[in-house]
């Protein structure tokens, strides 16, 4: 292992240019103009594990965007199998006019790596092939066996993996998978997430009059489609951050001591410095950390409705359109929750206009692993061996769909080892990744697979 580790410090500034030459690729897969970029990603990611040492690297195509798929198994049979997921697509980089600079032009500046991709999820996914390829420069092999998927649509909803990973089943088959697409509460603050939120939303259209109409003409005698909408809405979630819909909690795993000390021991966000809030909320009971991590939600993520240019045009606006999500913890099933939240418009829309509803078709279930589990324990380790600083256990807000394909298909514990952090700016201009981070992972890497080499899972 210290050969390995010899090894990474040695080449530091090959690997950070390497994975400039990867960031330098504009692999935007909801954009078919990036078409052509995005299989130039892909075949970057298998060029790579191919010149690396692996014994079978494909590259499987899609109607969308390719699937990197590698193995290496040649550990033996007494030795743990790891299916490592992540995806090297990226999100659109505008607007362009806020990045400090080029998005697909690496820069180095005060200790991180600016570009889109750094943190989500080139930079994670190129330490994993990183230090795949240096124990195999090193030693001749791997200290257990590998699969690889590493897709290209992540970023729009992984539209084909479902399909792929069901029907291929045996090809994707391990003892657990390993997943680096998330981060850390705090810079050098080692982190081991343990759960992740559900997903489910919708779209829904209240429909007034055939046009807008003069306020001054009908006002008072025709339903205004967006004061209905204002109404309904409210009608969602009180103000004590407590959602309203009949039925919403039912089944929701209830939040016991023992967790709640876990979460307290997490660092808190900054939220004022980073968000530009004056104060926080929370659902009545419980902090804002538990309520992020822990508690479902319900948020209005789009309203529009009538005149939005300068100035005024008294109107009645002909509809409203809002758009919500929810997200679920464990006991939650999104389908359900979707339902629900169907009823509970058809039930309260008021007279005087039309409902009509769009499902979100992505939906996710919670993900939960025991924080006790052997291989979350030797994660924990190994973060804290090499940024010696004992690892705080989170649950996250957001949503990673994958997870929750991979646990039901498989029935295969997944650990979420992610090296990111609060300040990365995911989806936004001028995202980054630290420096430190980035070679600090490779370290934890190394070490983590040295130790789970023979756990039982």
């Amino acid at each position: 292992m210290k050969a390995v580790l010899d090894y990474l410090e040695q080449q530091q500034d090959t690997l950070l240019d390497e994975l400039k030459q990867f960031l330098h690729i504009p692999s935007i897969s909801t954009d078919s103009s990036y078409k052509e970029s995005t299989k130039e990603a892909a075949s970057f990611v298998a060029d790579y594990l191919t010149e690396a040492g692996f014994d079978q690297v494909t590259l499987q195509e899609t109607e969308g965007h390719p699937l990197v798929y590698a193995e290496w198994l040649n550990a033996g049979e007494d030795v743990s199998t790891v299916l490592i997921y992540g995806h090297y697509d990226v999100q659109p980089p505008d607007p362009l006019e806020h990045w400090k600079s080029d998005p697909f032009s690496p820069e180095v500046r005060d200790g991180r790596l600016y570009a889109r991709g750094a943190s989500d999820d080139k930079g994670q996914v190129f330490m994993h092939l990183a230090v795949l390829k240096a124990f195999l420069k090193v030693t001749g092999k791997l200290p257990l066996n590998v699969k690889i998927c590493i897709e290209g649509e992540e970023e729009i909803g992984s539209a084909h993996l479902y399909d792929i990973l069901q029907q291929q089943r045996e090809k994707f088959q391990a003892d657990f998978v390993m997943i680096s697409d998330s981060g850390m509460v705090a810079k050098d603050q080692p982190t081991i997430l343990y759960g992740l939120k559900g997903f489910t939303g919708l779209e829904f259209t209240l429909k007034g009059p055939d046009s807008d109409l003069h306020s001054g003409l009908y006002g008072g005698a025709v339903r205004n489609p967006a004061m209905a909408m204002a109404h309904l809405l409210a009608s969602m979630k009180n103000e004590q951050e407590v959602v309203t819909i009949n039925g919403f909690y039912h089944g929701v795993e209830p939040l016991d001591d023992e967790e709640r000390q876990l979460i307290q021991q997490a660092p808190g966000e900054d939220f004022q410095a980073t968000t530009g809030v004056e104060t926080t909320i929370s659902e009545l009971g419980y902090t804002p950390k538990e309520h992020t991590m822990a508690r479902p939600t319900l948020e209005i993520n789009g309203l529009y409705s009538g005149y939005q240019g300068e100035g005024t045009k008294t109107i009645i606006p002909a509809e409203a359109t809002a758009k919500i999500t929810c997200r679920l913890v464990p006991g939650q099933d999104p389908d359900t929750i979707q339902d629900l939240l169907v009823q509970h418009l058809e039930e309260h829309v008021p007279t005087g206009v039309s409902l009509s509803i769009k499902r979100e078709p992505l939906s996710a279930k919670a993900y939960k692993v025991d924080p006790d589990h052997p291989l979350i324990t030797h994660a924990a380790e190994s973060l804290e061996e090499t940024f010696e600083k004992k690892a705080v256990f989170v649950r996250m807000g957001g949503s990673i769909p994958v997870v929750e394909w991979f646990e039901a298909l498989y029935h295969l514990p997944i650990v979420l080892l992610g090296f990111g952090t609060p300040d990365d700016r995911l989806h936004s201009p001028n995202e980054s990744f630290p420096i430190a981070h980035f070679y600090k992972g490779m370290r934890t890497l190394v070490h983590y697979w040295e130790k789970v080499r023979h756990t039982t899972v």
